[in-house]
Protein backbone atom coordinates (compact mmCIF):
# COMPACT_ATOMS: atom_id res chain seq x y z
CA UNK A 1 0.00 0.00 0.00
CA UNK A 2 2.41 2.13 1.44
CA UNK A 3 4.46 1.78 -2.21
CA UNK A 4 0.89 2.75 -3.96
CA UNK A 5 1.00 5.94 -1.79
CA UNK A 6 4.27 7.39 -2.50
CA UNK A 7 4.20 7.92 -6.25
CA UNK A 8 0.91 9.21 -6.18
CA UNK A 9 1.18 11.72 -3.50
CA UNK A 10 4.87 12.56 -6.08
CA UNK A 11 2.90 12.89 -8.75
CA UNK A 12 -0.16 15.02 -7.48
CA UNK A 13 2.80 16.86 -6.10
CA UNK A 14 4.69 17.46 -9.35
CA UNK A 15 1.35 18.20 -11.29
CA UNK A 16 0.46 21.23 -8.66
CA UNK A 17 3.93 22.49 -8.86
CA UNK A 18 3.95 22.21 -12.41
CA UNK A 19 0.35 23.94 -12.76
CA UNK A 20 1.45 26.49 -10.18
CA UNK A 21 4.07 27.96 -12.06
CA UNK A 22 2.57 28.10 -15.16
CA UNK A 23 -0.47 30.13 -13.31
CA UNK A 24 1.68 32.17 -12.15
CA UNK A 25 2.58 33.77 -15.21
CA UNK A 26 1.69 37.76 -15.40
CA UNK A 27 0.54 37.78 -19.16
CA UNK A 28 -1.31 41.10 -18.51
CA UNK A 29 1.47 42.44 -16.63
CA UNK A 30 4.35 41.06 -19.34
CA UNK A 31 2.53 42.56 -22.26
CA UNK A 32 1.84 45.95 -21.20
CA UNK A 33 5.29 46.18 -19.53
CA UNK A 34 6.61 44.88 -22.95
CA UNK A 35 4.17 47.25 -25.84
CA UNK A 36 3.52 50.04 -23.56
CA UNK A 37 5.88 50.54 -20.86
CA UNK A 38 3.67 50.56 -18.11
CA UNK A 39 2.83 48.38 -15.16
CA UNK A 40 -1.09 47.89 -15.49
CA UNK A 41 -0.82 47.55 -11.71
CA UNK A 42 -0.29 50.89 -11.23
CA UNK A 43 -3.63 51.81 -12.98
CA UNK A 44 -7.19 51.38 -12.84
CA UNK A 45 -7.52 48.79 -9.98
CA UNK A 46 -4.27 47.46 -10.17
CA UNK A 47 -5.35 44.11 -11.01
CA UNK A 48 -3.27 41.94 -13.99
CA UNK A 49 -6.48 41.14 -15.90
CA UNK A 50 -7.65 41.98 -18.72
CA UNK A 51 -9.90 44.14 -17.32
CA UNK A 52 -7.56 46.07 -15.63
CA UNK A 53 -5.22 45.99 -19.25
CA UNK A 54 -8.05 47.08 -21.20
CA UNK A 55 -8.01 50.52 -18.62
CA UNK A 56 -4.53 51.35 -20.73
CA UNK A 57 -6.34 51.51 -23.99
CA UNK A 58 -5.09 48.95 -25.88
CA UNK A 59 -7.92 46.43 -26.36
CA UNK A 60 -5.46 44.77 -28.38
CA UNK A 61 -3.67 43.73 -25.27
CA UNK A 62 -6.82 43.20 -23.38
CA UNK A 63 -7.58 40.62 -25.48
CA UNK A 64 -4.51 38.77 -25.75
CA UNK A 65 -4.43 38.95 -21.61
CA UNK A 66 -7.91 37.21 -21.74
CA UNK A 67 -7.05 34.40 -23.88
CA UNK A 68 -3.84 33.90 -22.54
CA UNK A 69 -4.88 34.07 -19.27
CA UNK A 70 -7.23 31.44 -20.30
CA UNK A 71 -5.15 29.93 -21.97
CA UNK A 72 -3.26 28.76 -18.89
CA UNK A 73 -5.62 27.38 -17.01
CA UNK A 74 -6.35 25.21 -19.87
CA UNK A 75 -3.44 23.91 -20.90
CA UNK A 76 -2.35 22.81 -16.96
CA UNK A 77 -5.09 21.18 -16.97
CA UNK A 78 -4.80 19.12 -20.58
CA UNK A 79 -1.39 18.75 -20.10
CA UNK A 80 -1.69 16.63 -17.27
CA UNK A 81 -4.21 14.74 -18.38
CA UNK A 82 -2.25 13.81 -21.65
CA UNK A 83 0.12 12.44 -19.86
CA UNK A 84 -1.92 10.63 -16.86
CA UNK A 85 -4.80 9.49 -18.71
CA UNK A 86 -8.02 8.05 -17.34
CA UNK A 87 -6.96 9.78 -13.92
CA UNK A 88 -8.86 12.90 -13.83
CA UNK A 89 -7.99 13.65 -9.97
CA UNK A 90 -4.73 14.34 -11.07
CA UNK A 91 -5.96 16.87 -14.08
CA UNK A 92 -8.41 18.58 -11.70
CA UNK A 93 -4.80 18.92 -9.42
CA UNK A 94 -3.13 21.20 -11.82
CA UNK A 95 -6.25 23.10 -13.12
CA UNK A 96 -6.68 24.01 -9.90
CA UNK A 97 -3.13 24.71 -9.00
CA UNK A 98 -2.91 27.25 -12.14
CA UNK A 99 -5.76 29.26 -11.10
CA UNK A 100 -3.83 29.61 -7.52
CA UNK A 101 -0.51 30.35 -9.27
CA UNK A 102 -3.00 33.34 -11.15
CA UNK A 103 -4.33 34.47 -7.80
CA UNK A 104 -1.02 34.31 -5.94
CA UNK A 105 2.28 34.33 -8.14
CA UNK A 106 5.46 33.98 -6.96
CA UNK A 107 6.85 36.10 -8.95
CA UNK A 108 4.71 39.11 -8.11
CA UNK A 109 4.80 38.93 -4.35
CA UNK A 110 1.72 36.37 -4.39
CA UNK A 111 -0.45 39.14 -5.29
CA UNK A 112 -2.52 38.30 -8.65
CA UNK A 113 -5.83 38.66 -10.27
CA UNK A 114 -9.56 37.43 -9.22
CA UNK A 115 -9.43 34.56 -11.92
CA UNK A 116 -12.31 35.04 -14.19
CA UNK A 117 -10.82 34.58 -17.39
CA UNK A 118 -8.42 31.56 -16.03
CA UNK A 119 -11.64 29.96 -14.41
CA UNK A 120 -13.59 29.94 -17.60
CA UNK A 121 -10.59 28.47 -19.68
CA UNK A 122 -10.42 25.74 -17.38
CA UNK A 123 -13.57 24.32 -17.20
CA UNK A 124 -13.60 24.78 -20.89
CA UNK A 125 -11.17 22.11 -20.82
CA UNK A 126 -12.58 20.10 -18.14
CA UNK A 127 -15.63 19.37 -19.58
CA UNK A 128 -16.29 22.23 -22.25
CA UNK A 129 -20.37 21.87 -21.92
CA UNK A 130 -19.60 23.16 -18.32
CA UNK A 131 -17.24 25.87 -19.29
CA UNK A 132 -19.93 26.96 -22.38
CA UNK A 133 -22.80 26.66 -19.58
CA UNK A 134 -20.63 29.35 -17.20
CA UNK A 135 -19.84 31.40 -20.46
CA UNK A 136 -23.47 31.68 -21.58
CA UNK A 137 -24.24 33.05 -18.01
CA UNK A 138 -21.51 35.87 -17.68
CA UNK A 139 -23.03 36.83 -21.02
CA UNK A 140 -26.30 36.98 -20.02
CA UNK A 141 -25.63 38.81 -16.71
CA UNK A 142 -23.76 41.13 -18.39
CA UNK A 143 -26.28 41.79 -20.74
CA UNK A 144 -28.93 42.78 -17.94
CA UNK A 145 -27.28 44.02 -15.09
CA UNK A 146 -24.02 45.36 -17.22
CA UNK A 147 -21.63 44.52 -14.41
CA UNK A 148 -18.92 42.64 -15.43
CA UNK A 149 -18.17 41.39 -11.54
CA UNK A 150 -21.60 40.67 -11.23
CA UNK A 151 -21.94 38.74 -14.27
CA UNK A 152 -18.47 36.24 -12.83
CA UNK A 153 -19.76 35.89 -9.46
CA UNK A 154 -23.12 34.87 -11.02
CA UNK A 155 -22.02 32.16 -13.23
CA UNK A 156 -18.92 31.15 -10.51
CA UNK A 157 -21.74 30.79 -8.17
CA UNK A 158 -23.82 28.30 -11.16
CA UNK A 159 -21.07 26.72 -12.62
CA UNK A 160 -20.96 23.51 -9.64
CA UNK A 161 -24.78 23.46 -9.99
CA UNK A 162 -24.54 23.31 -13.71
CA UNK A 163 -21.54 19.94 -13.47
CA UNK A 164 -24.49 17.97 -11.13
CA UNK A 165 -26.96 18.39 -14.19
CA UNK A 166 -27.63 14.97 -15.65
CA UNK A 167 -27.04 15.63 -19.23
CA UNK A 168 -24.94 12.61 -20.43
CA UNK A 169 -25.32 13.79 -23.57
CA UNK A 170 -23.22 16.73 -22.99
CA UNK A 171 -20.84 15.15 -20.65
CA UNK A 172 -22.86 16.18 -17.30
CA UNK A 173 -23.04 15.47 -14.98
CA UNK A 174 -19.48 16.27 -14.01
CA UNK A 175 -16.68 13.65 -12.49
CA UNK A 176 -16.18 14.47 -8.43
CA UNK A 177 -12.39 15.86 -9.34
CA UNK A 178 -14.14 17.98 -11.66
CA UNK A 179 -17.20 19.36 -9.40
CA UNK A 180 -14.90 19.73 -6.89
CA UNK A 181 -12.48 21.69 -8.72
CA UNK A 182 -15.56 23.74 -10.26
CA UNK A 183 -16.85 24.51 -6.37
CA UNK A 184 -13.02 25.18 -4.96
CA UNK A 185 -12.73 28.01 -7.60
CA UNK A 186 -15.77 29.39 -7.36
CA UNK A 187 -15.47 29.72 -3.75
CA UNK A 188 -12.05 31.74 -4.47
CA UNK A 189 -13.95 34.09 -6.95
CA UNK A 190 -16.06 35.25 -4.61
CA UNK A 191 -13.41 35.69 -1.94
CA UNK A 192 -11.14 37.56 -4.72
CA UNK A 193 -14.14 39.87 -5.37
CA UNK A 194 -15.01 40.96 -1.58
CA UNK A 195 -14.78 44.34 -2.76
CA UNK A 196 -17.09 44.62 -5.80
CA UNK A 197 -19.52 42.57 -3.69
CA UNK A 198 -19.45 45.75 -1.22
CA UNK A 199 -19.91 47.93 -4.21
CA UNK A 200 -22.33 46.04 -5.16
CA UNK A 201 -24.90 46.06 -2.24
CA UNK A 202 -23.72 49.76 -2.18
CA UNK A 203 -25.06 50.55 -5.79
CA UNK A 204 -21.54 51.92 -6.66
CA UNK A 205 -19.74 49.55 -8.53
CA UNK A 206 -19.17 50.14 -11.97
CA UNK A 207 -21.22 49.30 -14.91
CA UNK A 208 -19.65 48.30 -18.27
CA UNK A 209 -19.43 51.26 -20.80
CA UNK A 210 -20.25 53.56 -18.26
CA UNK A 211 -17.98 56.85 -18.09
CA UNK A 212 -16.21 58.14 -15.13
CA UNK A 213 -17.35 61.35 -13.68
Amino acid sequence: MQDLVGPALGTLALAAAGGYLLGSIPFGVILTRLVTGEDVRSIGSGNIGATNVLRTGRKDLAFATLILDAGKGAAAFLIAQALFPGVPAIAAVAGGAAFLGHLFPVWLGFKGGKGVATFFGLLLAAAWPLGLMAGATWLIVAALFRMSSFAALVAAAMAPLFALLPLPVMGLPASGPILALAAATALLIWIRHHENIARILKGTEPRIGAKKG
